[in-house]
């Protein structure tokens, strides 16, 4: 058990890292800002959608007594975080008619604030509760949520900076909601270690919300690429993310 803590802390920890990589756009602008991001972007949805199919669902399936319950788990990770993106943007714009000319700050910086914080606590409960299942599916987790961190971060970077936060204190913000994920696998641990059914609960909905967030969140994004050779590359960079998540799965 030290060891599984062990293991899932520095996991967490080196995820949490990833909030620093905001920086990296301040050299970048123009074309090569969106190439790399769109290269990130594409790696990120192979990655998700593998750990997704390849670790957490077989994982899920093997250890449940309710195939149809582990299933609505899934949908449920699906359609609540569709929820929780519907109530975003409904509260930006609320606050966006309100507040336009009240503050220094864009209310959208505040908010992509608390989605940030809210995000980075469930990655953290997906971290913590795949050690749980076994270090091998921990590790691809956490290697799947650090592919789709890494262009998640540069764009909140950016997205705080346009809404007049200085580039200090964006970094700043960045680095305090990476403490939800700490939060959120210290958690799971915690309640993993006196509830044997938490791990069967949290991966399927961990599947749903990964499935969701790459088809409907980071999918859209791809396809504004319309250039063949490009279009060719995201896809071709999509199954290093798949394959990525395979390789790991030979270490099970």
């Amino acid at each position: 058990m030290p060891d599984l803590w062990l293991f899932a802390l520095a996991s967490v920890i080196l995820e949490s890292l990833v909030s620093l990589t905001g920086v990296l756009i301040i050299p970048f602008s123009g074309q090569k800002l969106k190439t790399f991001t769109s290269f990130l972007v594409s790696l990120a949805v192979g990655a998700m959608l593998g750990d997704a199919f390849i670790h957490l669902l077989p994982d899920a399936f093997e250890r449940t007594t309710s195939p149809t319950g582990t299933a609505l788990c899934v949908l449920a990770g699906i359609f609540g975080f569709f929820v929780l993106e519907k109530f975003l943007h409904w509260r930006h714009g609320h606050q966006h008619e309100n507040d336009e000319h009240k503050a220094t700050v864009h209310p959208v910086g505040w908010m992509s604030l608390f989605a940030s914080s809210l995000d980075n606590f469930v990655d953290g409960l997906v971290i913590g509760s795949s050690f749980l299942l076994s270090v091998p599916t921990g590790i691809a987790t956490t290697v799947a949520i650090v592919l789709h961190e890494i262009p998640k971060e540069m764009g909140e970077f950016g997205v705080f900076i346009q809404a007049g936060f200085s580039k200090q204190r964006a970094i700043l913000l960045n680095c305090l909601t990476a403490l939800f994920s700490v939060t959120g696998t210290l958690l799971a641990l915690w309640i993993g270690g006196s509830v044997g059914d938490f791990p069967a609960l949290v991966t399927p909905f961990a599947a749903g919300i990964f499935i969701y967030i790459a088809c409907s969140d980071l999918v859209p994004q791809l396809h504004q690429e319309l250039k063949p050779s490009r279009s060719a590359l995201q896809l071709v960079t999509m199954l290093v993310g798949v394959g990525l998540m395979l390789l790991v799965k030979f270490f099970e």
